[in-house]
């Protein structure tokens, strides 16, 4: 395999450590050979970059498996060139068994040109996606106790569905806070409760 980057490196991605492997030299001759182990904590991933530095490194590739790479990608975006690699596209051969081998495979690839980087979005579109993602999962949970409520009203045969249009508005939960507390709920307490500008009759 022909070489195009002189000085590259290779991360194999833990949960709680780093193994990282640096590729170095003139491309027409066999690579020098560095391979170090950190720690994935802040201290340790700033001691990765400070590392990589030493050695002059342009080019890092680590693997998308999981969520582990996110935080090694935050650190050292900015410093190196970053390539995401899919784990399908770069997967194990018989013979590489130990971290080690994995993050020197992976440094041969990339500093070979071998590697097909996937679309990493900037900072503030993937903050953008989070905080996007997080906001669907809160009105996913909100609807599930939702349909829990009305579940356990029917069981009770409380039909305050046929009262209210939404028994989540303002008149709803001055309801179920009535129910709450043990309240009897006549007729024209009800009548207090539900907002007529929005239900014209019970």
């Amino acid at each position: 395999m022909e070489a195009m980057i002189e000085r590259c490196a290779g991360l194999d991605v833990h949960q709680e450590t780093v193994v990282a492997c640096v590729l170095f030299g003139p491309l027409d001759k066999k690579p020098k050979t560095s391979i170090e182990t950190f720690s994935t904590t802040t201290t340790g991933l700033l001691a990765l970059s400070d590392w990589l530095a030493t050695f002059q490194v342009s080019d890092v590739v680590m693997e998308s498996t999981g969520v582990y790479w996110k935080p090694i990608w935050n650190i050292l975006e900015g410093s190196f060139h970053l390539v995401l690699a899919n784990a399908r596209h770069v997967k194990n051969v018989p013979g590489r068994k130990t971290d080690v081998k994995d993050a020197e495979w992976l440094a041969k690839l990339l500093r070979c040109g071998l590697i097909e980087s996937n679309f990493v979005p900037p900072e503030n579109i993937r903050d953008l996606r989070d905080l996007t993602r997080y906001r669907k999962k809160l009105i996913h949970h909100r609807t599930s106790e939702q349909n829990r409520i009305h579940k356990i009203l029917q069981d009770a045969n409380i039909k305050l569905t046929s009262v209210l249009s939404d028994i989540f508005g303002v008149s709803g939960r001055r309801i179920l806070e009535a129910i709450l507390n043990g309240e009897k709920i006549e007729t024209d307490g009800l009548r207090k409760m539900v907002d007529w500008r929005t239900k014209a009759s019970i």
